[in-house]
């Protein structure tokens, strides 16, 4: 593949190139298992809330500032990376961050108190939150655009193995050694990923020879002012928003009001992973062959309908709730997959990297306002059931439906660059 392939448009992409090449394969694995990573240290906090609250003393009050330092932390983080994002060969870039997500998770690990936990969130953060963009970029500079949608489904399927494989190992862990054992065994594996990342990786440099503008702040300025992305930047915003408020709570609304005992509560988070570790790439397939529009529109029709259902789910039985929630993740990938192959598309060769990183900031901001939007919303019974929570269910339909109208006008955009009538 040649440099000029690398970081051309999209509308000079090779629309011949269908099947991935063996280091494309090498390529795509080693992005996948990176964001897994950054995902599990990420998502690893939640159900080690019970575990960790009595070991360091602290009230959930502080527990909770402890989750949502990471996002806020990336979300500063990612401002401040876009106007360098563009700036350096991106293989350089993720190795820079995935190193400091490496040390932040080590401070993570070796934290004996409330406040050198919460410094190790925040440095982890800081560099993991910049890493998904780089991530973005990358397979935004090496993938044309026809292939783009089958990329994204094996990278988001590090979601699906976090649930899957991380979060039962990380417990397992956790209760037979300690907590700390979580943590180290992720800075493992992030040492390894490096080693690959480092020797196996080839340089992604094309768009350094593209011009650039030498100032980082008229960079980022340039980025955040272009009119063109303004749409992009809400939509991400807004599928961010409604996926946070869900999820923070799902455990213990599934236990709480759903009627399902803790004990059989990870086979709901085993299932549901491993459906979504097989729809993922099915998705991706799906929104290359048929479009990325017509295949997020029917991901959104989709979670409308689960969500509406999951928020009013009442006590019904395991194999119901299994259902309910392998649906509603289905629908959730099948926005979240095309969508990201879509607006992959929208941003300049020289300004992919500080797009994904401005795109990538807004993710984490909005994710934390969401969560703290749902926590406004509900409120929990001395029984320990949550109230309201059908609002939530509301406002992520509301969310769902601008998304969907708004992403029409996005895909319009891409269309017309491509000079095609559906991509």
């Amino acid at each position: 593949m040649t440099e000029q392939t690398l970081a051309a448009p999209i509308d000079d992409q090779p629309d011949r190139q269908r099947g991935f090449s063996r280091y494309q394969v090498l390529l795509v694995a080693l992005l996948a298992f990176a964001q897994f990573t950054i995902i599990l240290d990420f998502i690893i906090m939640s159900p080690l809330g019970a575990i960790l609250m009595p070991s360091l003393d602290i009230t959930a009050g502080q527990f909770g500032v402890a989750v949502s330092a990471y996002a806020f932390s990336a979300g500063l983080s990612g401002v401040l990376a876009a106007g360098f994002a563009d700036r350096f060969d991106r293989k350089r870039l993720l190795l820079f961050f995935y190193v400091g997500f490496t040390l932040g998770t080590l401070l993570c690990a070796m934290a004996q108190t409330y406040h050198m936990l919460l410094l190790g969130r925040i440095v982890t953060g800081l560099f993991g939150g910049v890493i998904g963009s780089v991530v973005l970029a990358i397979v935004t500079d090496l993938f044309p655009l026809q292939m783009r949608g089958r990329v994204m489904g094996f990278v988001q399927t590090a979601f699906a193995a976090s649930q899957v494989l991380g979060v039962p190992a990380g417990l397992y862990l956790a209760n037979h050694w300690s907590w700390h054992v979580c943590f180290i065994a992720i800075v493992g594996l992030s040492i390894v990923t490096i080693a690959i990342i480092a020797f196996a990786m080839e340089p992604v440099d094309a768009h350094l020879k593209l011009k650039q503008d030498r100032n980082p702040f008229h960079h980022l300025i340039a980025t955040v002012g272009e009119p063109r992305y303004t749409l992009a930047f809400a939509v991400t915003t807004l599928l961010a928003t409604g996926g946070y408020m869900i999820m923070p709570y799902s455990s213990a609304f599934t236990v709480n009001n759903v009627g399902i005992d803790m004990a059989h509560l990870p086979i709901i988070y085993l299932v549901s992973g491993l459906f979504s570790i097989v729809t993922g790439p099915l998705v991706g397939r799906a929104s290359d062959a048929f479009g990325k529009y017509p295949t997020f529109v029917f991901g959104c029709v989709m979670t409308i309908v689960m969500v509406l259902i999951y928020t009013h789910l009442g006590h019904v039985s395991l194999a119901t709730a299994i259902i309910v929630n392998v649906l509603m993740f289905v629908g959730i990938f099948s926005r979240m997959i095309p969508s990201q192959a879509l607006i992959s598309a929208i941003p300049d060769p020289d300004q992919r990297g500080s797009f994904s990183a401005v795109s990538a900031s807004l993710q984490q901001l909005s994710g934390g306002i969401g969560s703290m939007l749902a926590a406004a919303i509900i409120s929990q019974q001395p029984d320990g059931s949550l109230l309201h929570f059908e609002r939530i269910g509301y406002v992520v339909v509301a969310t769902t439906l601008i998304t969907l109208v708004a992403m029409y006008f996005v895909q319009k955009s891409v269309a017309e660059r491509a000079g095609k009538s559906v991509v």
